[in-house]
């Protein structure tokens, strides 16, 4: 608890403490680190002219990726979204469906769903992880599903509850067995968002490979960035067959005939982009290891400030630590806004969470269940500068 005498100094006792591992220097939340080869694999692309979707760069991310994720197969796509998009589309959503989504999560988690002409019915958090609270997911379908020819129906809006997105926040791990048991006893397809979490791990598989498919990010602020991408991960071949061709604007091989045989997506990943991702892919380890020390410095120079903690990995998890997030206690929950208002002040580029997806305009009509810890964590969340570049170079080499 926060002590009264120590009440008015909240934010300036936090900023302190962030000033103690980011210097005084101006931080954003997360710069990406081009310190490999990103400029001699450009180069090399540039000099084939193969800046496209076609490219020996493309095959060699992909290639990396799933032998990093240890997946079976991953397909390289324009973005994070793009991959969930077609996952679910792959899943079997059709119009009309229901996918369950965490109300905790970024804008696009929904926005696939929408994609696919289907209805993002909203689910709670856990304390925890942040992730899905499968056990009151299970709770909360008994009271409101019911299993008809191995389908899961919504009684009160007579729509097939068709998946669910589990969405593993910050990068760290949801409790993944625990909604793969709920999804398997409602009949319900598991696409994982993984969007945020290269790098960690359960036991020891990666996150993404526990569902029928799993969607990663590699924006500009990720741990691994190709600019802008993004890629499917599966151990299923037809599923990953079928990506790259519905990716590929489901254009049929041919020499020179342009021939497609369904409605597909211009969402393959260029190969520009796949030769920066090749670079930041042999850097991975060295990242994770920076990260790493960097939520160590935070959580040493947070011990001593009142009012929260530093967020560490879930049991049995190996997290990625993509952004280093403050936890705020209830009672200096009111202070949020004033720790974020004085590191933006002073170049601290801090972050709250997303808007949970019930308090925005094109999801607030969606089904939903009781969400009161999303909207409590919504309230108590900071996330800090978390860039490998804050952390001692000398320590990633």
């Amino acid at each position: 608890m926060i002590g009264a005498a120590r009440r008015s100094s909240v934010p300036q006792r936090v900023l302190e403490a962030i000033r103690a591992v980011v210097g005084n220097a101006p931080a954003a939340l997360h710069e990406p680190c081009f310190e490999g080869n990103e400029w001699r694999y450009v180069k090399a692309c540039l000099d084939s002219t193969l800046v496209s979707s076609v490219g020996p760069f493309v095959d060699r991310f992909e290639a990396d990726l799933a032998s990093f994720t240890g997946a079976s197969f991953a397909v390289a796509v324009s973005s994070g979204t793009a991959a969930l998009h077609v996952a679910l589309h792959l899943a079997g959503v059709v119009p009309g469906d229901e996918v369950l989504v965490p109300a905790l999560t970024f804008v696009a988690t929904a926005n696939a769903v929408a994609y696919c002409g289907a209805v993002p019915h909203l689910v709670d958090s856990e304390e925890r992880t942040f992730g899905i609270d499968a056990e009151a997911l299970h709770a909360y379908l008994n009271e409101i599903a019911e299993l008809r020819d191995q389908r899961c129906i919504n009684r009160r809006t007579g729509r097939t509850i068709r998946a669910v997105v589990p969405m593993h926040v910050f990068g760290h791990p949801a409790e993944i067995a625990a909604i793969i048991a709920v999804a398997s006893a409602f009949h319900l397809i598991v696409v994982e968002d993984a969007a945020e979490s290269l790098g960690s791990t359960v036991g020891a598989r990666h996150t993404g490979t526990f569902g029928a498919m799993g969607a990663i990010s590699f924006n500009g602020n990720k741990t691994v960035t190709t600019g802008g991408g993004g890629a499917i991960i599966t151990n299923d071949r037809e599923l990953a067959r079928r990506a790259r061709h519905l990716t590929t604007t489901a254009k049929l091989p041919h020499r020179w005939e342009l021939r497609h045989d369904e409605v597909g997506y211009n969402y393959r990943m260029p190969n520009i982009n796949a030769a920066i991702g090749c670079a930041q892919l042999e850097q991975l380890p060295a990242f994770l290891r920076a990260q790493r020390g960097l939520f160590e410095h935070y959580r040493a120079a947070f011990e001593t400030v009142d009012g929260g903690h530093i967020l560490s990995e879930p049991g049995n998890c190996c997290s990625n630590f993509w952004l280093q997030t403050l936890v705020l206690d209830q009672a200096a929950a009111s202070y949020r806004d004033a720790i974020l208002a004085a590191g933006h002040d002073a170049g601290i580029l801090l972050r709250p969470p997303w808007v949970p997806l019930h308090r925005l305009r094109p999801f607030e009509a969606c089904p939903r269940m009781d969400l009161r810890v999303a909207d409590s964590l919504a309230a108590r969340l900071i996330n800090l500068p978390s860039s490998p570049r804050l952390f001692e170079p000398a320590s990633r080499q």
